[in-house]
């Protein structure tokens, strides 16, 4: 019987940790982190607007929450029409998630007027974090 009472406590404990880093891994997804400008990022080739922020979001067709992350992007982008969306496919293009070290699906960045990369996200963002770290932006 204690064999028996050992194999569930070890299970219980398995699951139970499990569930831990399953919430701390979903707390995350979507969080806009800010990123460290690096001074020599080659961005000539991803479509940055000259003239305003720019959302850059690696997506799929096979990428079931990239379809949610373009409504949350096309959304902001309505909201702050000088804001410019330029999507990419990650198989169409993979040198440029290479690039930028994207290693999972959908993947947003926030570039500046100047290029250079302000924020990521790995997951949907919500609508307000995106308004919200994009209006600095725009003054």
């Amino acid at each position: 019987m204690s064999t028996l009472a050992a194999a569930m406590t070890a299970i219980i404990a398995a699951l139970a940790t499990t569930a831990v880093i399953g919430a701390v891994v979903n707390r995350r997804s979507g969080v806009l982190r800010e990123t460290r400008p690096e001074p020599h990022q080659d961005t000539s080739g991803l479509g940055l607007s000259q003239t305003g922020p720019t959302i850059v979001h690696f997506s799929a067709a096979w990428c079931g929450p990239c379809a949610s992350v373009r409504r949350v992007i096309d959304q902001v982008c309505g909201d702050l029409p000088r804001v410019s969306h330029v999507e990419i496919d990650i198989d169409a293009n993979p040198a440029a998630a290479k690039q930028l070290s994207v290693l999972s699906l959908p993947t947003t960045f926030i570039f500046d007027t100047d290029g250079q990369q302000r924020y990521r996200s790995a997951g949907v963002p919500k609508v307000a974090d995106l308004r919200n770290l994009l209006q600095p932006l725009l003054a």
